[in-house]
């Protein structure tokens, strides 16, 4: 059996351990709802987005100079993002053409790395 300080000071270390969780929780559940806020998005919202990146994924596996394996795609709110490499600055300048030609594309981010010679991220 403990001793009564004992079981106090275990207490007082258990009490002090939760304590300072919950401000991490709570401060932590704080910043994720202004993320989240900041960056609301509805269910239809993101079911648009996802046709805009499958279709613009589509024109690519089609297209004999842009490589569907090599272009990371992200659309949010009908901003499209593409991130990867390509070997050559038409290849880049095709991407960003099919994708600003999908329907609901608001605007291209053009990410997208020239690597001559090269494909694969």
């Amino acid at each position: 059996m403990l001793s009564y300080g004992l079981r106090l000071l275990l207490c007082l270390a258990v009490f002090s351990l939760f304590s300072a969780c919950t401000a991490a929780v709570v401060g932590g559940a704080a910043t994720g709802g202004y993320y989240a806020g900041q960056y609301e998005q509805n269910s239809a919202g993101s079911a648009k987005d996802a046709a805009i990146s499958r279709t613009i994924n589509q024109r690519y596996v089609k297209d004999p100079l842009v490589s569907a394996f090599d272009v990371h795609i992200e659309t949010r709110n009908g901003v499209v993002s593409l991130s990867g490499t390509v070997p050559s600055q038409q290849a880049a300048q095709r991407a960003v053409s099919l994708a600003s030609a999908v329907d609901g594309t608001s605007r291209v981010v053009n990410r997208l790395k020239v690597v001559p010679g090269e494909t694969g991220q």
